[in-house]
């Protein structure tokens, strides 16, 4: 790894302290609070954000699991209703869609992209198909051409889920702004990041103001504010629930958006030194992104193995060789939407579950093939790594090549930890 540390993630932008400071000494900490004559840190932010984006609206959330229940609250998903969602995910994407008490639809990925496969949401389509939640993955961006000409010949919504796209764009304008709504996470190991918020874009106003009522309890911003008082009002059409981001928080993304185009460039330029380092390497394959996309963002560096290349074991096992001989935290992907840990919708008293199809809730009774293999198959790299010394990597071909030449103790290793793991 030579004589440097990773970076650090997440670090706080030049003007982050600054803005924090001037948040803690204005005497309003939340949007909610007393109006002192001029915009909110959150208002600031979400002009910001929304020029960034190219999008006439941006509505912050406390976090991405927020944002996305509030898109499908305002685009009218709810009890009975089916949301269609990549089996390849976090979890908070089958989560959200509980939360509204609708099911869960889980569709097969293309393996190319690694996101949602447009043939696979079109086949999962019903009468009770209410909204189609497309992720752009890691590094890709979904096939949006395709995938929105679905929702629009069956007039179904599409939420575009960009938790892993901060500043991607699709045909030169930025995925999030292509679907109804596009909906962002700004957790800690987002590339845009104040620990958690989050955010929604959209171009009609009557979503916006709705999403707008649905994250602050109902209430709208006053045409006229008051200094002294709330600048929300109960002016309020729909019931809403407390998800306002904090002016904390958007005191943060404010600095840090500056500094997102300079790093998400610095990561672009890392990913093309990594692809050629590995393009005469045989048994590894970089994830590449659709000709369509014109900006690529990477909050993980994807790479698909053959597995025969490394005694047929999975990527869960090379990742942890790699991670030994290099340093860098390699990671196999999430596990299949129906069998991750975090799923687990009986659990829920709230959820309206009685009646439903549990095929459909939890997962298509023959698993869903492309997910599966390329849980088995895909190493990732977090974003921070890209950040690095470009020299980072140069010791990565060989240690692939060793761990392929020790395939047979590889292979012993991950017998032990499947016995290991065997209930007696």
């Amino acid at each position: 790894m030579g004589d440097f540390a990773l970076p650090a993630w997440p670090r706080p932008a030049q003007n982050a302290l600054r803005n924090l400071q001037a948040v803690l000494e204005s005497g309003r900490w939340s949007l909610p609070g007393a109006w002192q004559g001029r915009p909110s840190a959150e208002e600031r932010f979400a002009a910001r954000f929304a020029d960034f984006m190219g999008a006439p609206h941006c509505v912050p959330t406390t976090n991405g699991t927020s944002a996305l229940v509030i898109a499908l609250e305002a685009l009218d998903v709810g009890a009975g209703d089916e949301v269609i969602v990549p089996g390849l995910t976090w979890v908070a994407n089958a989560s959200t869609v509980l939360a509204v008490n609708a099911t869960p639809v889980m569709v097969d990925i293309d393996p190319a992209t690694l996101c949602a496969s447009p043939a696979a949401i079109e086949r999962a389509i019903t009468e009770r198909t209410r909204a189609i939640v497309v992720v752009h993955l890691f590094s890709s961006v979904a096939d949006l051409d395709a995938i929105l000409a679905i929702g629009e010949r069956h007039g179904i919504p599409v939420v575009e889920d960009c938790s892993h796209a901060h500043g991607a764009s699709w045909r030169g304008r930025r995925v999030g702004t292509w679907g109804a709504a596009g909906t962002f996470s700004m957790q800690e190991r987002k590339l845009l990041t104040s620990g958690e918020g989050g955010a929604v874009v959209c171009q009609d106003g009557a979503l916006a103001d709705r999403l707008t009522q649905l994250r602050s309890d109902g209430r709208r911003f006053a045409p006229h504010p008051v200094e002294g008082e709330s600048e929300l009002v109960a002016d309020c059409s729909v019931a809403g629930t407390n998800y306002c981001m904090s002016e904390l928080c958007a005191a943060v993304l404010d600095a840090q958006l500056e500094a997102l185009p300079e790093q998400n460039r610095r990561r672009a330029e890392n990913a093309a030194v990594v692809d050629k380092l590995l393009e005469e390497l045989p048994g590894v394959t970089p994830v590449r992104a659709l000709p369509s996309v014109t900006e690529r963002t990477y909050y993980q560096y994807a790479v698909r193995i053959d597995r025969e290349a490394f005694g047929g074991v999975t990527a869960t096992t090379v990742s942890r060789a790699l991670t030994a001989e290099t340093g860098l935290p390699f990671q196999a992907p999430y596990p299949p939407m129906y069998r991750h840990p975090l799923y687990r919708p009986r659990t829920k008293r709230r959820f309206l579950l009685e009646g439903r199809d549990p095929g459909r809730l939890d997962g298509p009774a023959g698993g869903l093939p492309e997910t599966e293999r390329a849980h088995l198959e895909v190493l990732t790299l977090h974003h921070p790594v890209l950040l690095a010394p470009d020299q980072a990597f140069d010791a990565l071909p060989e240690a692939i090549e060793k761990v392929q030449r020790e395939a047979a103790s590889l292979c012993a290793v991950e017998s032990a930890s499947r016995e290991s793991a065997t209930p007696l």
